[in-house]
């Protein structure tokens, strides 16, 4: 293990911001779990772009930048749920929080276990340390840079042979799993939709997908803790070119991407760059 990956310049260890963002993020998912139940009122409601948002994600929202930013105060942040205000505090910072209070919003609001608290904190455009909490699943994948990746204290890591074909199984956006499907009809099987992004990268992490398919406008949010999660696991996150992106960036957006396997990105990315996404 490298050392200098686990420690950072002015004191910090990363393994010491990944447990508090362990410690804090189940917190705030404990504080979901009552909307979630329907205990508390969920109050939906629509932003721009036609995206949901419930009590539950402003409620966690705020808990996060509460704590976290109580305990690093010099850190940047970007949510989902904070508006974006003032973007050179963040882009000046030696490090940034990148955080979704609640990914798969909308499969929390239909009573889909699949979501979770996404806590990610990045340095030079790159995660360092990520969390993601699934209370409703009884799961937490967390990754520091250097040290892998671990579903419940557990090391997770991807098998070095592709699985074979019968159980290959790849998830996404469907219009690249449409054009799979013509290009081969035995290569895979797909995967039912995953309201979480976040989580569906995880899975690929955990082995329980070799790849899923990632449309274009997923924001940094969205892939920050992910992203670490699956590379300490030996997996990769790319965009269309096949290049690694930089997060913490003037604008959240990304651009279609694919997590896999490292042996079934060739044949991903084929499929992306032959296939226009409308």
């Amino acid at each position: 293990m490298d050392k200098k990956l686990l420690n950072n310049e002015d004191g910090f260890s990363y393994q010491e911001d990944l447990d508090l963002i362990v410690e804090v993020a189940r917190h705030a998912g404990n504080l979901a779990m009552p909307y979630f139940r329907g205990d508390k009122q969920l109050d939906v409601q629509m932003k721009v772009g036609d995206s949901p948002v419930s009590a539950a994600d402003y409620a966690v929202n705020a808990y996060l930048e509460e704590h976290l930013m109580a305990a690093r105060p010099d850190y940047g942040w970007l949510s989902e749920e904070t508006l974006d205000s003032d973007k050179s505090v963040r882009l000046a910072a030696k490090r940034t929080f990148i955080v979704d209070p609640i990914d798969g919003t909308r499969g929390f609001i239909n009573g889909s276990k699949v979501w979770c608290v996404s806590v990610g904190i990045v340095e030079d455009g790159r995660p360092v340390a990520g969390v993601l909490v699934c209370p409703a699943c009884d799961e937490t994948y967390t990754a520091v840079l250097g040290d892998g990746a671990k579903l419940n204290g557990e090391i997770i890591k991807i098998d070095a042979e592709l699985p074979s074909q019968d159980s290959l199984i790849i998830g996404g956006a469907r219009v690249f799993l449409d054009a799979m499907d013509i290009r081969t009809t035995d290569f895979y099987k797909r995967h039912p939709h995953v309201p979480s992004l976040a989580y569906r990268i995880a899975m690929v992490a955990a082995g329980k997908m070799a790849g899923t398919y990632i449309k274009p406008n997923a924001h940094d949010w969205d892939i920050a803790a992910a992203d670490l999660i699956l590379h300490e696991a030996g997996g990769v996150l790319l965009d269309a070119k096949g290049e690694r992106f930089v997060l913490n960036q003037l604008s959240p957006k990304k651009p279609v991407m694919v997590a896999c396997h490292p042996e079934l990105l060739k044949t991903m990315l084929g499929i992306v760059v032959e296939t226009p996404f409308s």
